[in-house]
């Protein structure tokens, strides 16, 4: 299959529908001024909108070609910008977006600089994020003399800048643009300590709005901060308790169950915190019973609607309950929330932060995700029981899975803000210190219960690092697989996958039906000739320019199995489960489609399912990690469900793939019609599961060669643009990866 993201060479940028929004009643009477800079007449306003967006008119500034930056500060608050900025050209269709990918500069501030295209006559700024309310201030768009960016570039950059002065001598403008934007580009943040103190830390102008506006707030919804306490030491309870006594959001209960504590010191503190506090509640346990027990004695004081989860040596933000009130005040159905979360040491320093992506149940049958911090509506966690006794050291991952039976996934949301700091410091006195075999048991068990509750046949085992797996039972009799290999030429390659299939794989119904697009090496013709002649195997002739839209249609359309496995021609079998483990996960009614782990000869990792807007339409996630990496937090060893899969190797049931139109031959021959494949399978309901239980050793691309023509790059740009066109708002948010991330690569960094 082609591979994803952009070609070697940067492009001319790409143009999307228009956003729908409604204009500014302080539309943007903008005037050049003198010099460079451009002047608007609400300076000092901050720029209010909703889910509708907001339109600033420039069609009489002259701005369409030219160098410019766009400064604004995003009042909310964060790392990533949570509005979509667009230039606006009146094209003979009707209007046309190009979206201005604007970079973070730390407290809230982001700029773009670039060429505006020309005949710009808006800009547009539209909510990302399900954010239904924004402030923008201190926007300034400002005209940047080419000869000074230059001579900025040659500092920053030398190298490419001469690149960009070799291309505008030689005519290649565009190239020449993109080169100049690259060099002006500032260097990335290089430590996660930077990362916070430019993007996470509270300054007293956040702390007086957030308390100004926590303060207009009619519909405060209560929050019940539940805790379990067991010997800590006095010094983390008591960083503990001041992290929630400082909350900017006051509408919050401290609900403190004492497990019996041996230190005397414990229980003093505790008593003190109370006395000092009445949002304090502590009620001392008679008798030592352990996490769940504790923390059920603590639910039992909860009276506010929702309830928070809090370790006793843990700290939380100053804005971590503000953050939840929040959303649950935007949408007040919500029954689950969770958060981002990193960890402190002994000194408090923080440390390596989980950036999570958005309901993933696949994900969490493997390991609890979530974590911390999680709210949950207070009458569900009392409608399934409450925390089980005997789930120790798994007791929250149990809660989950039971409440994911009730779960709707449109009530379930995901903070992408830190609110949470886990304490790593031996000696804390964390339950699960000393009970790591215990906790692998227990969570196993939640499992396994999970399956006997839905009545499933599937079995559950021990995965890789211990996190668990869950083993589907293929139905009796197992479903045919057909196999659909688009091919030319190149017998080396094809009869290693076909021998890998017939005498390699141990799935007892395979139908293999190979589409030769025009072979003429004598070899090539040989071998086709020769596999023809087993049952399995069946020879499709269609020549013709290579369209592998086209070829995988045309074999779906001969094949007679009910599921469809979409394989490339240089894939090497190397184990004899995997075909089993993607048609157990592929005849659920719910899944759509489904992923193996692809990796490269040398066993580094090529394909670990497919992350959105990364290089600019789509790149695998974790590329080129080494064989025993087991991922950000393990990620490439359990199964998950993901935005898109790779075409080497998909699976999906016939019946799907027909409903949701097949592969897009006209406008998606080559580039992309697996991630547009995808997105169509998950707009239609269904769930697309990348799995590492399905390994496979991939040559990327060796039959089909570079993009390195003319006719080639044209092509690709014309499918770049299909996909942002059609795809636009989904490819600036994955929502298996997370905002924090950078996009340049999947690799699940911050840079």
């Amino acid at each position: 299959m082609p591979p994803f993201g952009w070609p070697p060479e940067p492009r001319g940028q790409v143009t999307a529908p228009t956003p729908s929004v409604s204009p500014h009643p302080l539309r943007a009477a903008l005037r050049l001024g003198r010099g460079r800079r451009v002047v608007r007449d609400f300076s000092r306003l901050k720029l209010d909108f909703g889910t509708e967006g907001l339109r600033l008119d420039v069609a009489d500034l002259g701005l369409g070609g030219r160098w410019v930056s766009i400064a604004f500060k995003d009042e909310n608050h964060g790392a990533f910008s949570r509005v979509e900025l667009n230039a606006i050209v009146d094209g003979p269709e009707g209007p046309e977006a190009t979206g201005l990918s604007e970079r973070a500069f730390g407290h809230g501030r982001f700029t773009w600089l670039g060429r505006l295209p020309a005949g710009t006559t808006a800009l547009t700024l539209t909510p990302m994020l399900g954010e239904q309310g924004l402030s923008i201030a201190e926007f300034t768009v400002t005209v940047r003399s080419r000869l000074a960016l230059v001579g900025r570039a040659a500092l920053r950059r030398p190298v490419i800048t001469g690149q960009a002065l070799f291309w505008r001598a030689v005519g290649k403008r565009v190239r020449s643009q993109h080169r100049l934007a690259r060099a002006l580009v500032p260097s990335g943040l290089t430590a996660y300590d930077t990362w916070v103190r430019h993007f996470d830390t509270l300054s007293e102008a956040d702390r007086a709005r957030i308390a100004a506006e926590v303060a207009q707030w009619r519909d405060a919804p209560l929050i019940s901060v539940v805790m379990p306490v067991y010997n800590p030491g006095p010094k983390v309870l008591e960083e503990a308790l001041r992290s929630v006594r400082g909350q900017l959001y006051p509408h919050w209960e401290l609900c403190i169950a004492d497990d019996a504590s041996t230190d005397p010191a414990v229980p003093r503190l505790l008593a003190r915190a109370a006395a000092e506090d009445p949002r304090i509640r502590v009620e001392r346990r008679p008798e030592n019973g352990h996490i769940a027990a504790a923390t059920n004695t603590a639910l039992g004081l909860a009276r506010g609607a929702y309830v928070a989860f809090m370790d006793h040596d843990d700290v939380l933000p100053a804005h971590a309950l503000y953050e939840v009130a929040k959303a649950i005040r935007r949408e007040p159905e919500l029954d689950l929330i969770y958060s981002d979360e990193d960890k402190i040491d002994a000194e408090g320093r923080r440390f390596e932060p989980h950036f999570k992506g958005d309901w993933n149940p696949e994900l969490l049958y493997g390991q609890n995700y979530l974590n911390h911090l999680t709210v949950v509506r207070r009458s569900l966690v009392e409608a399934v029981g409450r925390l089980r006794p005997g789930f120790e050291g798994s007791q929250d991952h149990d809660l989950l899975l039971r409440l994911s039976d009730r779960l709707d996934p449109g009530r379930v949301r995901h903070l992408p803000v830190i609110l949470y700091h886990w304490r790593t410091a031996i000696g804390s006195g964390t339950f699960s210190d000393a009970f790591l075999a215990r906790a692998e048991a227990a969570r196993l068990k939640a499992l396994e219960e999970l399956v006997a509750r839905r009545g499933w046949p599937h079995r559950v085992e021990r995965g890789p690092l211990g996190f668990n797996r869950l083993v589907r039972a293929l139905p009796d009799p197992a479903p045919r697989v057909s196999v659909i290999i688009p091919t030319k030429d190149r017998a080396e390659l094809l009869r290693v996958v076909l021998d890998g299939l017939l005498t390699r794989t141990d799935y007892p119904d395979i139908e293999i039906v190979v589409v030769d697009n025009g072979s003429t090496e004598p070899s090539a013709k040989a071998l086709l000739e020769e596999s023809a002649t087993d049952p399995r195997v069946r020879v499709l002739a269609r020549p013709g320019p290579f369209n592998f839209s086209g070829l995988s249609n045309d074999g779906a359309a001969a094949a007679s199995g009910p599921l469809l496995l979409f394989l490339n021609n240089d894939i090497e079998v190397v184990e004899p489960g995997w075909m089993t483990e993607m048609a157990a996960i592929a005849v659920e009614p719910e899944v759509g489609a489904v992923g193996a782990k692809l990796s490269y000869p040398d066993g580094t990792l090529q394909h670990g399912g497919v992350v959105l807007g990364v290089g600019g339409v789509a790149g695998h996630s974790h590329p080129d990690i080494g064989p025993d990496d087991p991922g950000y937090f393990g990620r490439m060893v359990i199964s998950q469900e993901v935005s898109a899969v790779t075409g080497a190797c998909l699976m999906m049931r016939r019946e799907v793939f027909e409903a949701v139109g097949r592969f897009d031959a006209e406008r998606l021959a080559v580039a992309f019609n697996d991630i547009d494949l995808c997105l169509r399978v998950r707009k239609a309901g269904y769930r697309v599961i990348w799995t590492p239980h399905a390994a496979l050793t991939h040559h990327e691309s060796k039959s089909r060669g570079k993009e390195d023509t003319p006719e080639k790059r044209a092509r690709f740009e014309a499918e770049v643009a299909t996909m942002t066109e059609r795809w636009g708002p989904e490819l600036r948010n994955d929502p298996y990866y997370n905002p924090n991330l950078a996009r340049a690569k999947a690799l699940f960094r911050l840079w």
